[in-house]
């Protein structure tokens, strides 16, 4: 029977910056252009798990979160008495509590920390005649601890993170992303960056740090000090882990917004891959948790005790008290909001995904390299939002407005800046204060006269200049305020235009518009819908709001994918999409197994040598246990081999590691396995065969493989689509599907071959098939013609 090697996707060859193959070097961290493909492409389906992981060439492998059903795990669960069962239950939603709790803790305190820092920043802009040499030498101060400290300790803290998780919770594993380094990273970079008065928000950094602190919760202590938590040694699985990160995620949202509806279905629409009604349950239960505690804080910080803000940093635009009345003639603008919302949304995602090819040749250069970037960027944004509010002529304070005007320093509309006494300047008000003032200066009702057309116009410009630039640098950075900055501005300046044509208040447009803007460019829906809802608590805005995101995503869909989905395919993580290509039909797995090089399998009692020569040989994850001459059923004159099921790389060194080998080639009794295993031991991860030291008196014994093999392996007959197959492994969640024979017998070998993620991508099958690529081509010139 011939042997071959399963799978394709953990093949992990070094490879020189030419492409050449070299084993036993790591490659170079700072040498990688985006102009090269992340993933080494060949001539079969055999593809090097390799993508950017915080700037970093870093190797990947997707994760088991199929349930393996060996021996070992039947036992321990018909084993487990109901008190362990109660302890199971209890401890998930024990486990969601901490993480909404946390979660709500550090948001809490990284709120109000951007805003005193933020705040003391602009007192000394107002104070001081050399206003401009303090704004900029804080910024660049700030912008270096949120750079140096993402360099030097975190590179996976640059950035959102939320692609990186996205990636997760649909099967990949990016290395380091959720340590102990990256959430400290994450939270000092985060306070620092956006106190910087950089270009980004913090609500894609909250995202990633609920999910860190799910990950070190469910991890049940470090791996690496060898610490662990008795009391979690259920939850030593990917599946429960990827539950808990989930839940961390719609935390952040929530945290983000103070929106648990949001959060929850934020994780069901753009992030999670898999779901079902009990994670429905916990998410929500970990953003009630959230909810609760930001109400105690913003209560607390109501009494004066925050320091120099105290609204503790959400976004709050609560329009409940406001008249939202809107006749036939206001779709018209609606409408228009929406189409320029996916127009520029979907510009807006092509000139990035340009930029962040440009940053990735400066990235490449060395980590000094990314700090100047940082500072550059900080320097400039420095210049420009001090400056350019000279542009703006004064405007006089309306003496029917209770608010203070003019302000200086602290929070409020009508920043006096340069202005005499009884008057403000607009633009001012939005570029002197922290993105969350902005957002609420810019959104305030009943203020038609507030914001003059120029200085709203120069708003969106330069947002729209640093909203490119300031994303993609080497500190934590968020995608949802920059995307509403500009959003509120244009639809601000339409409600502006529309001037007594329009019922609906100005406000509002900058509220549609900022909607609009954020699913052109992340094309999500329902989820931002019940954000935004849940920020203005007034349901009157439904109908309008969802008139505006589905012609937004409608238009953005035309142009290009959305945002997360370029960053995915720029870090090169083999995400699988949930909609497979319309030619995958033509295919069938049969002729992608034909394509691949031929399986390894290995026998249900192996000899020690042969499982070492195997494990040494390749880097795959999961190996075909089939046991050859099998007495044949009834009515069947010859013997046949039989697929006994599928054994994981990391439970065959497991075994090598613990020296469970057998002097005779015999079956070993339960008893056996058991004195010796049990199914927490087979949870562990990260030893490497070449660590294990073996005499050649053990490697000449044998190891029966059946106790430790998953006897209920995904498969899938030869004739089956590759469209089909792509479905079935996605909504599964599987790391390892089989492909077996249309046609069962004697010396017909039980197993064909092995698919893994990588096998199922689309351009690795077209770089296997390149007449496939050629058809597309012809169809696409006649299309054209």
């Amino acid at each position: 029977m011939e042997t071959s090697s399963s799978s394709m996707e953990e093949e992990a060859v070094n490879l020189r910056a030419d492409g050449e193959e070299e084993h036993g070097h790591e490659p170079d961290p700072e040498n990688n252009s985006l102009h090269e493909p992340l993933l080494r492409r060949s001539p079969t389906l055999t593809s090097n798990s390799m993508a950017m992981v915080g700037a970093k060439v870093s190797y990947i492998e997707s994760l088991d979160y199929e349930i393996n059903e060996n021996d070992l795990f039947k036992h321990d669960w018909r084993s487990r008495s109901s008190v362990q069962v109660l302890q199971y239950v209890v401890l998930k939603w024990t486990l969601a509590f901490l993480v909404g709790l946390l979660t709500g803790v550090i948001a809490s305190l990284i709120n109000l920390a951007i805003e005193n820092i933020a705040g003391l920043k602009m007192l000394l802009v107002a104070e001081y005649m050399t206003g401009f040499a303090y704004f900029t030498g804080a910024n660049l101060g700030l912008t270096l601890v949120a750079a140096a400290l993402c360099v030097q300790f975190a590179p996976t803290a640059a950035g959102p993170g939320i692609p990186e998780i996205k990636a997760y919770l649909n099967g990949v594993d990016t290395p380091n992303m959720f340590g102990v380094s990256t959430l400290i990273v994450k939270i000092i970079g985060s306070i620092a960056a956006v106190s910087a008065g950089l270009d980004l928000g913090k609500e894609g950094p909250l995202v990633h740090i609920g999910s860190c602190l799910a990950y070190l919760l469910g991890q049940g202590g470090s791996d690496k000090h060898k610490l662990k938590w008795r009391w979690l040694r259920y939850f030593k699985n990917d599946r429960d882990r990827r539950d808990l990160i989930t839940c961390g995620a719609s935390s952040g949202v929530c945290a983000a917004f103070r929106s648990p509806v949001g959060g929850v279905l934020f994780a069901l629409e753009e992030i999670a891959s898999w779901w079902r009604s009990a994670l429905l349950w916990r998410t929500f239960f970990s953003t009630a948790v959230v909810v609760v505690v930001l109400r105690a804080f913003m209560e607390y910080c109501n009494s004066g005790r925050c320091g120099l803000f105290g609204r503790g940093g959400l976004i709050l635009f609560d329009v409940s008290g406001v008249t939202v009345s809107y006749h036939a003639m206001d779709l018209l603008p609606v409408t228009v909001i929406g189409i320029i919302g996916g127009v520029l949304g979907g510009l807006y995602n092509h000139l990035l995904h340009k930029v962040l090819r440009i940053y990735s040749l400066i990235n490449e250069k060395g980590r000094m390299a990314k700090l100047l970037l940082s500072l550059g960027v900080s320097l400039f944004t420095s210049v420009c939002l001090y400056s350019l509010p000279f542009l703006a002529t004064c405007s006089p304070c309306d003496p029917s407005i209770d608010a203070a005007c003019p302000t200086t320093g602290l929070t409020g509309n009508f920043k006096q800046f340069n202005c005499p006494d009884g008057y403000y300047n607009d633009l001012a008000s939005l570029l002197h204060a922290t993105n969350d003032d902005a957002v609420r200066n810019i959104f305030s009702t009943s203020t038609p006269t507030e914001f003059r057309p120029l200085s709203l116009l120069i708003f969106f410009a330069l947002y729209c200049i640093l909203g490119l630039f300031t994303f993609g640098i080497a500190v934590p950075s968020g995608l949802f305020l920059p995307i509403i900055l500009m959003g509120s501005a244009y639809g601000r300046l339409l409600g502006l235009a529309m001037g007594s044509y329009t019922s609906i208040d100005q406000g509002l447009y900058a509220v549609l518009g900022a909607a609009a803007l954020m699913a052109g460019s992340m094309r999500m829906t329902v989820s931002l819908c019940v954000i935004f809802l849940e920020l203005t608590n007034n349901l009157s805005l439904l109908p309008i709001t969802m008139l505006v995101l589905l012609i937004s995503k409608t238009v953005g869909d035309g142009i290009n994918p959305s945002i997360y989905d370029i960053i995915l395919e720029l870090k090169g993580l083999p995400f699988l999409d949930a909609k497979p290509e319309p030619w995958m039909r033509n295919l069938t797995v049969g002729e992608l197994a034909a394509a691949k090089p031929s399986l390894v399998c290995l026998q249900g009692i192996e000899k020690v040598s042969r499982v070492v020569e195997v494990l040494k040989s390749t880097c795959h994850n999961g190996f075909p246990v089939v046991d050859q001459e099998v007495p044949s059923p009834v009515g069947m004159p010859l013997a046949v081999t039989e697929l006994h099921g599928l054994v994981l790389r990391a439970h065959l060194i497991t075994i090598l590691k613990k020296k469970w080998f057998l002097t005779e080639k015999r079956r070993t009794q339960d008893w056996e396995v058991r004195e010796r295993f049990t199914s927490v031991d087979l949870a562990d991860k990260g030893d490497k065969i070449e660590e294990l030291v073996l005499t050649e008196e053990e490697k000449e014994m044998y190891i029966d493989l059946h106790p430790f093999t998953n006897t209920t392996p995904y498969t899938v007959v030869e004739t089956m689509s590759v469209a089909k197959a792509v479905v079935l492994f996605r909504q599964v969640a599987l790391r390892h599907l089989l492909i077996v024979p249309k046609y069962q017998g004697a010396g017909i070998s039980p197993v064909m071959g092995i698919l893994t993620r990588q096998d199922l991508r689309a351009h690795n099958i077209i770089n296997a098939f390149p007449h496939i690529a050629k058809r597309r081509e012809e169809k696409g010139k006649s299309n054209e013609s």
